[in-house]
């Protein structure tokens, strides 16, 4: 885990519903228990105000950064995913995305990986289908200086046989099974009494659990194999995350009460 994506899960996961800013001194004292210094915090926080990710603010106990806009719809589309808030959208129909024109390698790169993080899936070079339309889809095509015709559409065939072309749901599901064998014993053995404790392995969890947002779309279970390991999966992660609540909010509210008090939410 680098400092950066530490800083994203900590927003996405935990300051995002306590307002969305917190004072630097508050940020050092929430990573340390990660192993983060203050110089690789700070690092950090500049290269995602450069990135347009957060702004500097003035709070009651001194400078800090907040979420800018981009980064409340980025992060509230990846926590609708991350923690499954809301019900499938799928209506039978598709969002349909036709690049005009390929870009570059490098811009092709960046924008297959952002597009993948919305939930697009690709049936060829200029092609991308994902079960629901992404409110970001806009910046991610014009941050890579890219046009595309965008539509709904309805597939002439299986449903579930376009969502195996678009995505390679037989690895996705083993890269689920692998997840719940390796953290299984990592997770039993985090006491979750120990704030500090508890709050690393949670964020470890998320940081680790938040990968899958670059591999699974949200495909509504009609379209999965039948004993979806996604499903065994999730609930590992929501068990876990649940039995650490209490301590890591315990964490939270002294890390962020102590010296670095959060943005009180509009």
């Amino acid at each position: 885990m680098r400092a950066r994506s530490a800083l994203f899960d900590l927003y996405g996961g935990y300051l995002r519903q306590r307002g969305g800013a917190a004072a630097v001194a508050a940020l050092v004292r929430l990573l340390e228990p990660l192993g983060f210094g203050a110089p690789a915090i700070r690092t950090a926080v500049s290269r995602m105000v450069r990135q347009g990710w957060l702004t500097p603010v003035r709070l009651a106990d001194g400078p800090g950064y907040a979420l800018t806009a981009r980064a409340e719809r980025r992060l509230d589309e990846a926590g609708a995913r991350i923690y499954r808030t809301g019900p499938s959208t799928w209506e039978r129909t598709w969002h349909v995305v036709v690049l005009e024109e390929i870009p570059a390698r490098g811009a092709r790169d960046r924008l297959a990986s952002s597009l993948r993080l919305l939930g697009y899936g690709p049936l060829g070079p200029s092609t991308w289908v994902a079960p629901r339309p992404s409110p970001e889809l806009a910046d991610v095509l014009a941050a890579e200086d890219a046009t595309a015709s965008v539509f709904l559409g309805a597939h002439d065939g299986s449903a579930a046989e376009l969502a195996a072309r678009a995505w390679d749901l037989g690895t996705l599901g083993a890269e689920y099974r692998e997840f719940v064998a390796e953290w299984t014993p990592v997770m039993s053995a985090v006491d979750g009494t120990a704030p500090a404790a508890a709050f690393a392995a949670s964020q470890r969890l998320l940081h680790a659990w938040r990968k899958f947002l670059f591999r699974d779309p949200g495909l509504p279970a009609e379209l999965l194999p039948a004993d979806w390991p996604g499903t065994a999966a999730a609930a590992f992660f929501d068990e876990h995350t649940a039995r650490l609540a209490p301590a890591v909010t315990e964490f939270l509210d002294e890390c962020l009460g102590r010296g670095g008090k959060q943005r009180t939410p509009a």
